[in-house]
């Protein structure tokens, strides 16, 4: 089954958070989903708004737009510095990163 065939057979809304303490700065995650990931001035990756605007405050979450699930958990998979969070919004679970069960 696929990330996104979970993520349909569940229905669960997903949001995504980095952890910039983490961040190594390899940008990964801006090349998978750069709708979703960017690089700031300061070399560390962020979370974009809906309204494309980085958001700096820390633990700033977004949601995860369905057809980018598979691009955001894949940065989240393959990220050295392992500072990227996707967590379900209902409970706050992370289902995938570092503290994924």
């Amino acid at each position: 089954m696929t990330v996104q065939q979970e993520a349909l057979a569940g229905a669960e809304a997903l949001e995504v958070w980095i952890d910039q303490d983490l961040c190594t700065g390899d940008g990964i995650c801006a090349q998978y989903a750069p709708e979703v990931f960017e690089l700031d001035i300061d070399g560390l990756a962020y979370v974009k708004g809906v309204d494309d605007e980085l958001l700096p405050a820390k633990g700033a979450t977004v949601p995860v737009p369905l057809p980018l699930l598979t691009d955001v958990v894949d940065s989240a998979r393959e990220c050295p510095g392992e500072c990227i969070h996707v967590r379900r919004v209902t409970d706050r679970v992370e289902v995938y990163g570092p503290d994924a069960e």
